[in-house]
């Protein structure tokens, strides 16, 4: 299996620190975020990680040069930026063969207090390597800034056959408080859809949009991993971060 990082934006949320380090380069501990997200793809059973970058972040390629993962990386440069489904096609070359769904963590998403891919790819082998996005509840009042899923069929308390998906939709128009947390396991298929995905909320080619035509052909499911995200792309996000992975050693 092979994991996917996207991992070039530009970090405005942590200007102006992130002028001079990116912010998957925060430090947790004596590591930067960018290594403990590594860390979670390999432990789940990637062999490869795909990281999207740019020549802005040379700072992520020394790093793995001075401290080698135990999986090879493959570097890909993004060098527009047009939402997380742009982001995620730059890799498409070296996804599209695969038969195996894709793993995909988010570069600015840390998870405390379990391995959610991990989690996640026991659920996929469970149900014949289907899809399986983790999510995550959030208060009503904050679905606008989320993909919001719509649930088919529970299967469990945390576990959902997907009905819908949709990027960002107002509280009037979103099916439910269930939020993209950051972490996909996806048919390669995916690839395909995102070729000739256009331009969605905010102008950009959103990725969640491309899971919605999937859903056509494949099963997807929805999942409320085990642990609790932490988005390192602001400063409250990478406090909350750090005290979590504090808490647990």
């Amino acid at each position: 299996m092979k994991a996917l990082i996207p991992a070039a934006g530009h970090g405005t949320r942590f200007a102006p620190w992130t002028k001079l380090i990116p912010k998957e380069m925060l430090p947790v501990g004596a590591r930067p975020a960018i290594a403990l997200i590594v860390d979670e793809a390999i432990e789940a059973g990637a062999d490869e990680v795909v990281i999207i970058t740019s020549p802005e972040k040379p700072l992520l390629k020394k790093w793995f040069e001075l401290n080698p993962p135990k999986a090879p990386i493959v570097w890909v440069d993004q060098l527009e930026q047009h939402g997380l489904g742009h982001a995620v096609l730059q890799a498409a070359e070296h996804f599209e063969s695969e038969s195996e769904p894709v793993l995909i963590l988010l570069g600015d998403a840390l998870v405390s207090g379990g391995n959610a891919s991990s989690a996640m790819m026991e659920i996929s082998k469970a149900n014949g390597g289907a899809s399986v996005i983790g999510c995550e509840e959030v208060p009503r009042e904050r679905v606008s800034r989320y993909g919001i899923m719509k649930s088919a069929s529970e299967i469990s308390e945390a576990f959902f056959k997907l009905a819908d998906i949709v990027e960002k939709p107002s509280i009037e128009e979103a099916p439910s408080n269930l939020a993209v947390a950051g972490r996909y396991l996806l048919d390669p298929a995916v690839f395909r859809y995102l070729k000739d995905q256009t331009a969605g909320v905010g102008g950009e080619i959103q990725l969640t949009d491309a899971i919605r035509r999937m859903l056509s052909e494949k099963t997807v499911f929805g999942y409320i991993y085990p642990g609790h995200r932490h988005d390192i792309g602001n400063p409250n996000g990478y406090l909350k971060a750090l005290e979590a992975m504090n808490e647990n050693g």
